[in-house]
């Protein structure tokens, strides 16, 4: 069934986390400083750095929706060992790019380079459903999100605190730790994907962007779940687009305060994806811990929305972080309702979703954060975009309820019998 012995898969995970977690690392050391590097190459013009970023921040999906589906093919016909190193070799040369950057123009080039390489966590989604069992997959998936969580628990903090000595400095910093990731990976990550099991050939039809979510009409609760996956990642994109700008512009925040807050993110992050979801799912079963995903998150971005004061939207920050219940049991529940043979096409359809998520989330966010703080407007609300996050939760649960009310949950229950 898994692509190594089970006396390695233990082992394996352990490689996949740590190379995830210094992919992490170095994306969260410059979470802090890209947003205001952008903001000095505007001369202190919030709203055109929200666009700006906006712009970017597409820039970087659409090369995510083109590319993501070829890396997963080519992960499927050469394994997943060589896609996880190019992309963070990839990575590294990217930060290096925007370490140097004297314009927004490199910046710009920085984003494209990162978007066509940036496959790890793509490629760690498949990996982790070749060596974990069906019944202990939740788990497997909580694993990237702690992965996430832990680097940006310890990245935001390295990047506020270098960030204050120089705004270049955690570029270089993030490419050592992208580096240093593609040089462990290269020395000691196994490989998970046996060659008896890769495709024969290379298939362009699945290389297409738009053809890789055709698995998804293939069955209507698989469908229905991931249009709730889709919702949700959208709404909870307002925290990569907004937190910066949003801190700086409502609370004053400096560089070193938006780090920390950050890491604090991180490690809720941590707790929720290496303990809550497991016991979650023990006690509630999947749908059930999906639902609670949902309910909270759309609660803390509600608190965010409303928080006149910087207590309230600390406060927000434990209600949002349990999100995180919701990508795992959800993902498994889709797990549940393919193949065996399509798990490897259900992970690049995942992310072919999440690629055009990417692609709407940064506009939708920093446009509307720019335009409830325009000066010419004679109303501001600088918390619309918290809202409309919380709004998107709420559709999300309202269809999950519906979707998983019957259909799926049999189908699930069936699964895991067999």
């Amino acid at each position: 069934m898994n692509g190594l012995p089970a006396s390695k898969r233990g082992a394996a995970l352990l490689f996949i986390f740590i190379t995830v977690v210094l992919d992490m690392m170095a994306f969260g050391i410059i979470a802090p400083v890209f947003p205001k590097l952008v903001l000095n190459f505007q001369g202190g013009d919030a709203t055109r750095a929200a666009e700006i970023l906006g712009i970017f921040g597409t820039a970087f999906a659409v090369m995510q929706f083109f590319f993501s589906p070829l890396l997963g093919m080519l992960s499927d016909r050469f394994g997943r060992r060589p896609v996880i190193l190019i992309s963070t070799f990839g990575l590294g040369i990217d930060y290096i790019i925007m370490a140097l950057a004297p314009n927004l123009w490199w910046l710009f080039a920085g984003r494209v380079i990162s978007g066509i390489t940036a496959a790890s966590m793509t490629t760690a989604g498949a990996y982790i459903v070749d060596v974990t069992p069906a019944e202990k997959r939740a788990g497997g998936f909580g694993i990237i999100g702690a992965a996430f969580g832990i680097g940006f628990v310890l990245g935001p903090a390295l990047g506020g605190f270098f960030g204050g000595l120089n705004p270049r400095l955690p570029f270089w910093i993030a490419a050592g730790f992208s580096l240093a990731g593609w040089l462990y990976g290269l020395l000691v990550l196994p490989e998970s994907l046996p060659p008896e099991k890769r495709a024969t050939r290379l298939s362009w039809a699945r290389a297409n962007p738009v053809g890789s979510l055709k698995l998804f009409a293939s069955h209507r609760a698989l469908l229905g779940l991931a249009a709730v996956y889709f919702i949700g990642y959208i709404g909870h994109l307002s925290l990569g687009n907004i937190w910066v700008l949003y801190a700086i512009y409502r609370y004053d925040w400096s560089q070193t305060t938006i780090g920390l807050s950050l890491a604090l993110v991180g490690a809720l992050t941590v707790v929720v994806s290496a303990l809550a979801v497991k016991r979650a799912v023990a006690r509630f079963g999947e749908r059930n811990t999906m639902l609670l995903g949902l309910a909270f998150a759309a609660s803390g971005f509600v608190l965010f929305g409303f928080a006149a004061n910087v207590t309230l939207f600390w406060l927000g920050i434990p209600f949002m972080a349990l999100f995180g219940l919701m990508g795992p049991a959800g993902q498994t529940m889709m797990s549940h309702l393919v193949k065996p043979h399509e798990q490897g096409e259900l992970q690049g359809a995942i992310n072919s979703m999440r690629a055009i998520a990417m692609l709407i989330g940064p506009g939708l966010f920093t446009g509307t954060f720019a335009a409830f703080i325009d000066p010419h407007r004679a109303w501001q609300f600088p918390g619309a975009p918290w809202l409309l996050s919380a709004l998107l939760m709420l559709t999300a649960l309202a269809l999950a309820l519906r979707v998983t009310r019957s259909a799926v949950t049999s189908v699930v229950a069936e699964a895991q019998r067999a």
